[in-house]
């Protein structure tokens, strides 16, 4: 048993086979609910090769099926970190794109007005439209900048097979997880999905019984303390690029009495201060911006697995430890991790 069932959302790459892409997945799934598919920006970034740019923001395409009643199956969509079993030369097929901006608030605009139903020839349309400037076209890119010719986004087509990665999303969920989950894993096995190399499991944990100075300090002392044996029991993916531990500053910050002491508005703000990334193997930045889209405390070093009840045991693990850290009552963090198994 591992206690309160938190609320907990999915997050699970999967790559389609050679001949369907991840809106294959979205039909199937809609269809056994009497759903439809809705097509759909979301954004997503990746370190830039131009010298004088950190960070290309994108808008890829995915796919939200919903049921008869309008409530979200699962969204399936790219994730830009799965490459190896991709062939990189493969064209685009048609219909499929992406959008990309140097500025996440200019693509944010560019996602609030722009349909990701229309064409590449049109997609960005309404962004020239809005600076009275005319979309600039070459060589299958376009581009609309502003009215001192400064870049604002570019719409290019899709190559390298990059309609074939699939990351689930789920809706949240709670005790009803290890059916949904076994709906949506075996129609994706059903339909050839496999676990690409660089695959991983996400899970995000609903933090509002995290808001917390002194239970926030017990989470990050034992995750600090325990990660490297928690990555090691569950077998973390070691091709996945975009982990790492827990930053000292925010370890120090966890034991600093000013923190401790501090009410939830103090400490988020203290938290923020910190800088604390996405890219790391626990990722409190949800909860430190106070993202109300996304509260969440993610967990991202679990493996990638098409297993409904492997998937349930990562979350349960983790419900195991969020139950120690959030009951103040119970004793210091224990020294091995086999209280949590």
């Amino acid at each position: 048993m591992t206690g309160t069932i938190w609320k907990t959302g999915f997050e699970i790459e999967l790559l389609a086979p050679r001949g369907k892409t991840r809106a294959d997945l979205a039909h199937a799934l809609a269809a056994k609910h009497g759903g439809s598919v809705n097509r759909v920006f979301y954004p997503q970034s990746e370190p830039s090769l131009a010298p004088s740019v950190q960070v290309f923001e994108n808008l890829i395409l995915g796919f939200d099926a919903i049921d008869e009643s309008g409530n979200r199956v699962a969204l399936c969509v790219d994730d830009l970190t799965i490459n190896a079993d991709l062939n990189r030369s493969a064209p685009p097929l048609d219909g499929w794109m992406r959008i990309v901006s140097d500025d996440g608030r200019l693509l944010s605009l560019v996602s609030k007005v722009c349909d990701p139903d229309a064409s590449i020839e049109d997609v960005l349309k309404p962004v020239s439209s809005l600076f009275n400037t005319p979309l600039e076209s070459e060589g299958g890119i376009f581009k609309t900048s502003d009215e001192k010719k400064r870049p604002i986004a570019l719409a290019t087509g899709l190559p390298g097979e990059r309609e074939r990665p699939c990351e689930i999303i789920t809706a949240p969920l709670e005790d009803n997880r290890a059916e949904i989950l076994g709906e949506l894993l075996g129609t994706a096995k059903a339909l050839g999905f496999v676990i690409p190399k660089e695959a991983a499991v996400h899970v995000h944990f609903d933090a509002r019984r995290l808001c917390d100075a002194r239970v926030l300090s017990r989470l990050i002392y034992c995750l600090a303390k325990h990660g490297k044996a928690l990555r090691a029991h569950v077998g973390t993916n070691l091709n996945c690029v975009r982990l790492g531990p827990i930053a000292t500053n925010l370890i120090e910050l966890a034991s600093d009495e000013a923190f401790l002491r501090a009410s939830w508005d103090e400490a988020r703000q203290m938290l923020l201060a910190c800088k604390p990334t996405k890219y790391c193997d626990f990722n409190f930045l949800n909860i430190a911006a106070g993202f109300e889209a996304k509260y969440t405390f993610e967990v991202r070093i679990f493996p990638g697995s098409i297993d409904a009840d492997e998937v349930c045991g990562f979350a349960n693990l983790f419900e195991r430890i969020l139950n120690w850290a959030v009951d103040q009552d119970r004793p210091a963090c224990p020294d091995t991790i086999e209280r949590f198994l």
